[in-house]
């Protein structure tokens, strides 16, 4: 079975208490949950991980870059979308496909949130669709796997 390393950043912990109304209300662990299930049936072995701190951040990244078991990158930076070239550096080596995924719609929000640097180290963007944004991010690195 094919792994998908899921990696959360900054505040994500606090999904379904931070700002329901952007957010939602589905804390971090039901998410995982729910998508250890999706990704199972997928056909996907799903490693999730909510890092708050950059530089264990990209040190997640290179870890699964060099797990072979590890066939894809499901990414929402949070914060880091915006500031982070090591971030970007750490998608851009990793071999196989990145989805990006941002829960709210960025470009609805504030400006400086407009800006995201980490977009080019990733094959697709997903933005604005909640939670289902990563259901839909395991299902198109199904099909980009696949091609």
């Amino acid at each position: 079975m094919s792994g998908i390393a899921i990696i959360n950043g900054p505040n994500l912990a606090s999904l379904g208490v931070r700002e329901p109304m952007i957010y939602g209300d589905t804390s971090s662990l039901e998410l995982n949950s729910l998508l250890v299930t999706r990704g199972r049936d997928a056909g996907f072995s799903i490693s999730f991980q909510q890092i708050d701190v950059e530089g264990l951040m990209v040190e997640a990244i290179n870890n699964a870059s060099k797990n072979e078991s590890i066939s894809a990158l499901i990414i929402n930076p949070g914060g880091f979308s915006h500031t982070s070239v090591a971030v970007l550096d750490a998608m851009r080596a990793f071999p196989g496909p990145v989805v990006e995924v941002h829960i709210s719609q960025i470009h609805k929000r504030e400006p400086y949130r407009h800006r995201m640097l980490t977009a080019g180290g990733a094959e697709v963007i997903i933005s604005g669709a909640g939670i289902h944004g990563y259901f839909s991010a395991i299902e198109i690195v199904k099909e980009l796997l696949r091609r």
